[in-house]
């Protein structure tokens, strides 16, 4: 019995992921979730007391997958390259490469939709979403960091920023692919990443 219930939460929140990032949060109800799901209310509001419960859960397993996505890509990376540049290097063209294989490009970002909407979570989700958001920075400026001690960045910039420009690329081009209908246009931003980091640490 409980691996039914256990089974019908993470449904609950695969639908409400999709729709939340398809509409935004606000537009997302209660009533359609339970409908796609094929439970009562009642059910629903066993596995979440209410919506707020909901999003908070949502997106801390949104953040749990992308922690275990990026470690793979940078343990795999650093397996094939030890070299900082390098490995940093591979990494990108992995993380390409994963996104390339998504069949309808990548289907959105949940933590830019929280930022959107932010005046209707509460201060914990708010809380949250800012760390996923720092969690990134903190994850490619330790990367850039061990890169600059071999290689020092061949103009003056400040690596934290250098660090958000993923964040940055990301939602943009998830933006871009949308709009353009071209789902290839957000691997192809990584990799030019890519080459703005060789050019950066190495030169052209």
């Amino acid at each position: 019995m409980r691996e039914v219930r256990t089974g019908k939460r993470e449904q609950i929140l695969d639908v409400a992921g999709v729709n939340i990032i398809e509409k935004g949060f606000a537009a997302t109800s209660i009533e359609e979730i339970v409908v796609a799901v094929g439970i009562t209310k009642s059910g629903f509001f066993y596995h979440f007391s209410d919506k707020n419960e909901l999003a908070k859960a949502l997106l801390q397993r949104y953040v749990d997958m992308e922690e275990t996505i990026f470690r793979d890509i940078e343990a795999r990376a650093y397996e094939l390259n030890e070299d900082p540049l390098h490995g940093f290097l591979i990494s990108l063209k992995l993380l390409a490469e994963l996104l390339e294989d998504m069949p309808n490009g990548h289907p959105g970002c949940l933590i830019a939709s929280y930022c959107y909407q932010s005046q209707l979570f509460s201060a914990d989700i708010r809380d949250l979403n800012a760390k996923a958001l720092q969690a990134w920075r903190g994850r490619f400026l330790r990367q850039l960091e061990n890169i600059a001690e071999i290689y020092p960045p061949r103009m003056d910039v400040d690596l934290a920023d250098v660090a958000d420009m993923v964040s940055a690329i990301a939602d943009g081009a998830i933006i871009l692919s949308r709009v353009m209908h071209d789902k290839n246009i957000l691997p192809r931003q990584v990799m030019l990443y890519r080459e703005f980091i060789k050019a950066l640490f190495i030169g052209t």
